[in-house]
């Protein structure tokens, strides 16, 4: 998917897929990150790694080496 923090992330589905194998969906953010839905345009608090739309499901990913960076978090579907 990457090589290391350096290299691309990939998209949403592969972020969310890599943050499920490693077993790291759960961990929580350094710092939670309000975003806005893609979906629904919803606005709410990323705590986690994974974070899944309140409103409509959306799924969202970002890996440890990218939480500093609100552009590396990610959709990947709906009920992903």
């Amino acid at each position: 998917m990457h090589d290391g923090c350096s290299g691309s992330v990939g998209d949403g589905a592969q972020v969310v897929d890599k943050l499920r194998m490693m077993g790291f969906s759960q961990y929580g953010m350094p710092e939670p990150v309000e975003i806005g839905c893609e979906g629904c345009r919803t606005t709410f608090m990323m705590e986690t790694l994974e974070t899944r739309c309140p409103n409509c499901g959306m799924v969202y990913g970002v890996t440890p080496c990218h939480t500093s960076d609100a552009s590396g978090i990610k959709a990947a579907g709906i009920d992903y």
